[in-house]
């Protein structure tokens, strides 16, 4: 039962961590239903993101290759762009090390709860058709489709837009607030082009959640033991291969589409698990 379970959130981490859903979210309300809670539980569900990671890692994989040789053995512009490029996604790395380092033992002890994921879904659902709106509608009202965006290649942004995304994403420390939707929308907010937005939404995955991952195992190692590991491989494994399909996927996706349909989901699914857990139809565990 417990490896079916590590499967079954395998799947909901792969499929849910780079859409604007929340994967955290999903993960404590899918946990909640299958019974599997407590710091073990929350210890999984942090290490498993690392399988999404090496998703992103194996679909972008000539290219992060090509930047870094690039940026060590490569000549003029090249180097530069290359060594730029990794920066700013150190830049846009360290908000979320310092924040998380400060406040994130808090955060797991307070806020890991359904109706404080339900009630970010909501919220986030909210912002989601706002940052839309706002990004098709000009100054005086008028609707003129998509606005033009400052930074269109994921490659231009300065080391400024790489920070304060780094600050939005820390915003995502909240469960049920999303990561992936955290930089998107900010970063769309910040005048980056969808596909510049998404790209360096993945590509800030990768050090955050391989980092989270690592130091969530450090951190608890006590509580785990050799008898752990089917369980963990399972889930990574399954994480990798449905975040693989996501991936690639919402590259496709957004070249034509807004985020709304994932706004009224989030609004729709908070409200669902609010009123059953307010009416007592489920039980859903702190």
């Amino acid at each position: 039962m417990l490896l079916l379970i590590a499967a079954i959130l395998g799947l909901v981490e792969g499929f849910t961590e780079f859409l604007p859903v929340s994967s955290t979210g999903h993960l404590i309300l899918a946990g909640s239903l299958l019974g599997f809670t407590g710091d073990k539980a929350k210890v999984f569900e942090i290490v498993i993101q690392t399988g999404a990671i090496f998703a992103v890692i194996g679909v972008y994989w000539a290219r992060l290759g090509a930047v870094a040789v690039s940026s060590v053995g490569g000549n003029g512009s090249k180097r530069r762009d290359s060594r730029r490029f990794v920066t700013n996604v150190l830049i846009g790395f360290l908000p979320a090390v310092v924040l998380g380092l400060l406040f994130g033992k808090a955060i797991q002890a307070h806020l890991f709860t359904p109706v404080v994921v339900a009630s970010t879904f909501i919220a986030g659902g909210l912002i989601i058709l706002w940052a839309e709106r706002k990004s098709r509608v000009n100054k005086a009202g008028i609707d003129n489709g998509p606005a033009r965006p400052r930074v269109g290649e994921v490659e231009d942004l300065t080391a400024l837009d790489a920070l304060k995304v780094g600050l939005v994403q820390c915003l995502a420390l909240v469960p049920g607030t999303s990561r992936s939707g955290a930089t998107i929308i900010g970063g769309m907010l910040l005048g980056l082009s969808r596909k510049a937005a998404t790209e360096f939404s993945f590509f800030l995955a990768i050090p955050t959640l391989l980092g989270a991952g690592a130091y969530s195992l450090y951190k608890e190692r006590a509580l785990l033991s050799a008898a752990d590991l089917p369980l963990f491989a399972v889930g990574l494994l399954v994480s990798f291969f449905s975040a693989w399909i996501c991936v690639r996927w919402l590259l496709r996706y957004v070249a034509t589409h807004d985020f709304i349909p994932f706004a009224w989901y989030r609004i729709v699914f908070g409200i669902v698990v609010l009123v059953t857990a307010w009416g007592g139809w489920v039980h859903w565990a702190e």
